[in-house]
């Protein structure tokens, strides 16, 4: 079964014919059975459904595309980045740049089990932006980055996202 079927979690739990799938795995994986005879096992879905049930969320399949608080990000990129699902103001953003001489500090709303990247670029149009620092370990509360070369006769655009 692929992780994005819609199979995952959209069965009743009452109709489930054993302990195991076909295959011998657990037959019930992150609370509610699959449809079909095998159980999906991936563990990162196992912790991504148990993240869902924490927010007495769903976990069908489809949930993962649900923006349950309407704040532009779906469930999936919640869990990505850490924030709440159910809170609309729980986003990952920049908070307003401090630029100092030869520096720009960067910093944004993070958790402790997550890894960011962040890249800049001195256009909007067409937007390259390149890659400045990968594996910037989150830190509970925010997290800070500082640009030691930003560039002195062009704009700079930043942004920071959630590494896989």
């Amino acid at each position: 079964m692929q992780t994005n079927s819609p199979c995952i979690n959209a069965g009743l739990n009452a109709y489930a014919p054993g302990l195991t799938d076909l295959d011998g795995n657990s037959r019930i994986v992150g609370g509610t059975v699959d449809l079909g005879a095998f159980e999906c096992q991936s563990p990162a879905l196992l912790a991504y459904y148990l993240w869902l049930q924490g927010y007495g969320l769903p976990t069908a399949a489809s949930a993962i595309y649900a923006d349950s608080d309407q704040d532009g990000l779906n469930n999936w990129q919640e869990w990505m980045a850490g924030t709440s699902p159910t809170n609309a103001a729980s986003v990952l953003f920049l908070e307003l740049p401090v630029v100092g001489p030869g520096t720009v500090t960067l910093t944004w709303p993070s958790v402790t089990n997550r890894a960011y990247f962040v890249e800049r670029a001195t256009g909007l149009m067409p937007s390259v932006f390149f890659l400045l620092q990968t594996n910037i370990a989150g830190l509970p509360g925010t997290t800070s980055f500082i640009d030691t070369s930003p560039p002195l006769s062009a704009p700079a655009y930043y942004r920071v996202g959630v590494q896989p």
